[in-house]
């Protein structure tokens, strides 16, 4: 994909209800401008998949559409073969629905866990400034070797754009005797806004980071993904007044990178892990 396909394959994301964030494509074609392919039939996109390449051994497989106008014609068993062979050798993950999850299997990936979308408007939690504060292009190290502790592979140049100044989306750190502890990212989206990552050594740092997050989106609806396996991030967002709306689940073709989930009290994104 050029950025403009890239554009295009988000705006079918919007239309099936898949809630992007506003400004999503920069930083997701910033980590891995080789891993989004589209689908044409002549001069007509009618198709997209992403795979992104994190590193020598993982990528991570997402924005798997075909255009309605051309389901049920073979085109989307031929983006899929090319989006895994473009990242072949590595271990593949993806976040998928339940109506999916069985031809995934077909297709050599093996479940790891549920997660599962909570949203609403936040309620219950206090946020404490304390420990907490913006972060910025200076704490990027820091930020890259905390975030490393909780996904597959280095995404440093991911990060560097998802953490980059921007009137939609806001980061901020949990930092006690100047060591980083936890951090997470807010962004606007098509509706409301999303909380991810979020990822925290302890269920209270975790919880005020949501809470000072949260406040961002002032009375607008907020959206985090939690794993299933984290029940502090699921009692969590029940304190805050969430309630689930969809479920996903965590599968791998190749071997599963062993995470700390109990840290992980929200999934960066469904899209790229």
């Amino acid at each position: 994909m050029t950025r403009a396909d890239l554009d295009a394959a988000l705006g079918w994301a919007r239309d099936e209800g898949w809630n992007p964030g506003l400004d999503d494509a920069a930083p997701f074609y910033a980590q891995d401008p080789s891993g989004f392919l589209m689908g044409w039939l002549g001069t007509v996109r009618i198709g997209c998949i992403s795979v992104v390449k994190y590193g020598a051994d993982f990528a991570f497989l997402g924005l798997y559409i075909v255009h309605p106008a051309h389901r049920g014609k073979g085109f989307g068993k031929r983006l899929w073969d090319a989006g895994l062979a473009s990242a072949a050798g590595r271990t593949i993950g993806l976040d998928g629905v339940p109506a999916q999850q069985e031809n995934y299997r077909k297709s050599g990936f093996g479940f790891a866990h549920r997660s599962a979308r909570w949203g609403g408007g936040l309620s219950g939690l206090v946020a404490r400034r304390s420990y907490v504060r913006p972060l910025t292009s200076a704490d990027l190290a820091a930020v890259s070797a905390f975030d490393l502790r909780h996904v597959a592979a280095p995404r440093e140049a991911f990060l560097a754009a998802w953490l980059a100044p921007s009137a939609s989306r806001q980061a901020e750190g949990y930092f006690e005797e100047g060591r980083l502890r936890g951090y997470g990212a807010i962004r606007r989206c098509v509706t409301g806004w999303k909380i991810g990552p979020l990822f925290a050594e302890t269920p209270a740092i975790a919880e005020n980071l949501l809470a000072t997050l949260a406040g961002t989106a002032g009375t607008d609806q907020v959206f985090i993904d939690v794993p299933e396996p984290n029940r502090a991030g699921i009692d969590m967002v029940r304190r805050a007044g969430f309630t689930p709306a969809f479920e996903t689940a965590r599968m791998y073709l190749g071997e599963a990178p062993t995470l700390p989930l109990e840290q992980i009290f929200g999934i960066t994104t469904l899209e790229l892990g």
